[in-house]
């Protein structure tokens, strides 16, 4: 496949850019689906399954960093496990994130839909979420700083909503309500809750790709994960704690829009202010929306230009230089999730992707320290400590969501195995290839 200059993604992202897009991924894990672990761990036996995934994310974000510096590929982990285990290590890598990063805009969509239907019954959740789909991916189509932009102010007030929520609810937190039968199904249930915990910090690695548009990668991305992450986990246990604090945690447990449940507990169903917080609370659910949308094109734009997917999703608009073919074929893909599953499935599955591609980016970073060419520009610290931990963790992530969720795990698998029979029968993975750094 002949790479040219006519299919480069524009460098115009600075360590600002990658801190709203870093937090903007993840933050409406913030504002609802974390609070599903508490349905089946409590809020003790939750907490502890957030710990175990903070250390996990930590150590992996470390290990991340020296693989997107080293390989700055709009394709992330399926470039890193291509060069490291070539393409099969590539498909794997590429299948999961695909799951990931398409499926987890659904979930965000469904919750969007009921954050509005919270302020405006007469509206439908769904119709909410399929205009979601048609407006952000519209914004993305325009341009890739112009999204940026328009990623970090929303990111901004979604911050700063998550912090203004905490200083009103914190006045009425009291420790015995979180505490109170914190861990009712004991330690079985921190690992069933671990796909909830993931949810949380999910999505932060699609960092990774972005990589092709970032000013200066050696110094611009270890600045942008590292901001992101310290904010992120600052964030989440903040809001998870003293919302659990407020009053009776079981009735948060089961529903989309936990935060403004939550208000409304503390100053009335009737206040101005909790409709004035629901509205507000859009923004954070919008900025990881639209992050997604972001990363799942870049995916699917890298997996295409490498041979893996039809070359149409490759090309560039010729006047915004985004990936409109991909925006649309993921946006397809993902109002098909929206109308087939529910918001805990969806999450569950996108953890699926998420944990898998985290063990094979971690194995990925053993393998490339064994090759002489290897020369990245930012070193894990602690190496092979971190790496290890994070490979461990994922596996253990995995292990514990397959057995928890045998029949979606047998959904996540099945497609894994389809999709490698396909390429083996009527593809040819010798074909493939991927654009490394000297490229650009």
């Amino acid at each position: 496949m002949n790479h040219t200059k006519t299919n480069q993604l524009k460098k115009v992202l600075t360590p600002i850019h990658l801190w709203a897009l870093g937090v903007g991924l993840v933050i409406s894990g913030e504002y609802f689906g974390w609070n599903y672990g508490w349905n089946v761990a409590g809020t003790l036996g939750f907490l502890i399954a957030t710990v175990i995934v903070a250390v996990l994310y930590i150590t992996f974000i470390f290990s991340y960093t020296e693989l997107t510096t080293a390989i700055p590929h709009a394709g992330g982990p399926f470039a890193f496990a291509y060069k490291a285990f070539g393409p099969n290590g590539g498909l794997i890598a590429g299948y999961a994130s695909c799951v990931e990063f398409v499926l987890a805009p659904p979930a965000i969509a469904l919750a969007l839909g009921s954050y509005m239907h919270f302020l405006v019954p007469e509206i439908p959740v769904q119709s909410t979420a399929i205009a979601c789909y048609v407006i952000f991916s519209t914004i993305n189509f325009i341009g890739i700083k112009e999204s940026a932009v328009f990623n970090l102010v929303v990111t901004l007030l979604a911050v700063g909503e998550l912090v203004l929520f905490m200083g009103i609810v914190s006045p009425a937190f009291k420790m015995d309500n979180f505490t109170h039968n914190g861990m009712p199904f004991g330690w079985s249930g921190v690992f069933e809750a671990l796909p909830f915990a993931v949810w949380l910090f999910l999505g932060i690695e699609g960092l990774a790709m972005v990589a092709e548009e970032v000013k200066n990668p050696k110094q611009t991305i270890p600045k942008g994960y590292g901001y992101a992450m310290a904010t992120l986990i600052v964030l989440a246990i903040g809001v998870m704690v003293l919302t659990g604090g407020i009053g009776d945690w079981s009735l948060l447990k089961t529903i989309d829009y936990p935060l403004p449940a939550a208000i409304s507990e503390v100053l009335g169903s009737d206040h101005q202010f909790t409709k004035l917080f629901a509205s507000i609370g859009l923004f954070g659910l919008i900025a990881s929306f639209h992050s997604l949308i972001t990363s799942y094109s870049r995916q699917l734009f890298a997996l295409s230009r490498s041979g893996y997917l039809p070359e149409k999703l490759s090309e560039l608009h010729p006047k915004f230089k985004t990936p409109h073919w991909a925006l649309l074929v993921g946006g397809a893909l993902g109002l098909l999730a929206l109308l087939t599953g529910t918001t805990a499935q969806v999450i569950i599955i996108s953890a699926f992707g998420a944990v898998t591609m985290y063990a094979i980016s971690m194995l990925s970073l053993f393998r490339l320290h064994q090759q002489a060419d290897y020369q990245p520009l930012y070193r894990t610290p602690f190496y092979p400590i971190f790496p290890l931990i994070a490979l461990l963790l994922s596996l253990v992530c995995l292990v514990a969501i397959t057995y928890y969720n045998p029949w979606m795990a047998l959904l996540f698998f099945c497609g894994l195995v389809i999709t490698y029979l396909g390429f083996k029968w009527f593809g040819n993975l010798d074909k493939t290839s991927i654009v490394t750094r000297e490229d650009f």
